[in-house]
């Protein structure tokens, strides 16, 4: 049986698409770079966040060592008194007339209790 030239559709290696270099696999580094979510790539921002992530934590582990009593304003204005027991990337867990655990972007500002606010 004879096929029109165009017609037939198979390359000389006898694969679908044409063989030849259009069927040779990229080398894997060339594939595709996606960068991690949540990474910043800007190194100048990086130093920033952590300056102001260790600031945090410095501040945070002095409170805890020295149980001082805090006052946590949280955006929406209510008023959470305690000593703050624990401490993640995401909250606060607060020891008052019960206990809390505080979404950090929940909160507006946080001072010492005693302190004008």
């Amino acid at each position: 049986m004879a096929t029109r030239a165009g017609l037939n559709t198979k390359g000389n290696n006898g694969s679908a698409n044409g063989g030849g270099a259009a069927s040779t696999p990229l080398p894997p580094a060339k594939k595709h770079w996606m960068a991690p979510q949540g990474v910043r790539l800007t190194a100048h921002a990086a130093e920033e966040d952590t300056t102001a992530r260790q600031a945090e934590l410095f501040y945070l582990q002095k409170q805890i060592q020295s149980q001082t009593p805090m006052v946590i304003v949280l955006e929406d204005g209510e008023k959470i008194e305690g000593c703050i027991e624990w401490y993640d990337r995401q909250s606060l867990k607060v020891r008052g007339n019960g206990r809390a655990l505080i979404y950090k972007p929940a909160i507006k500002y946080m001072y010492k209790l005693g302190e004008a606010d």
